[in-house]
């Protein structure tokens, strides 16, 4: 249905920009969703100089049907995207983000536009060689579940190529911890010894997936249990069917183990059906419930911090 169609005034355009992937959402006033687009535009796509016209493309009829701003979140604040937002510090709440968005200047767009920043934490003592860690979009995504969800505490997960796992006080972000792991399991499943014996198309296995998280739990580290599945398979003990699925519990089992002393009982997944699925399967193991919202959690964030006081 396009915007002239629906009896909802358009407010806002909410964007994610991310490293393969533009996706937009047209909202009313209340935050309420008119229509969605995707296009296969990530920041990496886009040649030097050549955002706002790929932004107008994709968008540009939306502002021109009335839709009064933009807010922009993901990597599109990188170095490497649109414009750079410079991370905000962790603790950070609404109003810290809000208050350091940062506008786009580009005469030819359709309706005024702001990128949402990234967030930055460090692990230890700053001053004894703490490690910095770093989000862009997630953050986004975190406001917008609080939102969905009601709460103002708790522990956020955010499966993918970078899992986030997001610890929230009295609304504000406080700290947050990157794990590689989407990633190690491509280069794992794809560039290893174990590509010879995996089947990366099979269907997700919940047994094996349950399999690879047990294994996991009982110690060794991944480093070792990962030759696991080549043994399994080359003693006939797993199939290469299920061998992916195993492959995947290991990994997301490891992570699982890392934050093992700082469980909550409870945590809010944001993701893809499928990867939050295997998130819930897992977290099981370790008795803790979850909730799951997907791409809604974005727009609500975007909604949210749109509205936020001084920045309406």
């Amino acid at each position: 249905m396009s915007p002239s169609q629906n009896s909802a005034t358009p407010r806002l355009l909410a964007v994610d920009w991310g490293t393969t992937a533009l996706r937009g959402a047209l909202l009313d006033g209340a935050g309420r969703v008119l229509e969605e687009r995707s296009f296969e535009q990530g920041i990496l796509l886009v040649a030097e100089g050549g955002f706002a016209t790929v932004f107008d493309s994709c968008f540009g009829d939306w502002g021109r049907a009335g839709a009064q701003r933009c807010l922009v979140s993901g990597m599109a604040g990188s170095k490497q995207g649109w414009l750079e937002a410079p991370y905000c510090p962790c603790p950070a709440d609404f109003a810290a983000v809000a208050g350091a968005l940062v506008a786009v200047n580009a005469e030819r767009l359709a309706l005024p536009v702001a990128i949402v920043p990234g967030l930055s934490c460090v692990h230890g003592d700053h001053s004894a060689g703490g490690v910095p860690d770093v989000m862009r979009g997630e953050e986004t995504q975190v406001f917008g579940a609080m939102q969905l969800a009601g709460v103002r505490d708790g522990v956020f997960v955010l499966p993918g190529t970078h899992c986030k796992w997001v610890t929230v006080r009295d609304a504000a972000i406080t700290g947050f911890t990157t794990y590689m792991s989407g990633e190690f399991f491509a280069l794992l499943r794809g560039h290893s010894l174990l590509a010879k014996s995996i089947n990366a198309n099979a269907p997700f296995d919940d047994a094996a997936f349950a399999a690879g998280i047990t294994r996991s739990r009982s110690g060794g580290g991944l480093l070792h249990n990962a030759f696991g599945a080549r043994t399994l398979s080359l003693f006939a003990h797993m199939d290469a069917a299920a061998l992916n699925s195993y492959l995947s519990g290991l990994v997301i089992g490891e992570e699982l183990r890392a934050q093992a002393n700082a469980m909550p009982d409870s945590v809010i997944l944001i993701g893809a059906t499928v990867l939050a699925q295997a998130y819930q399967l897992a977290l099981e193991q370790y008795g803790v419930g979850s909730r799951v919202f997907g791409a809604e959690a974005t727009w609500a964030g975007l909604h949210a911090l749109a509205n936020t006081p001084d920045n309406v």
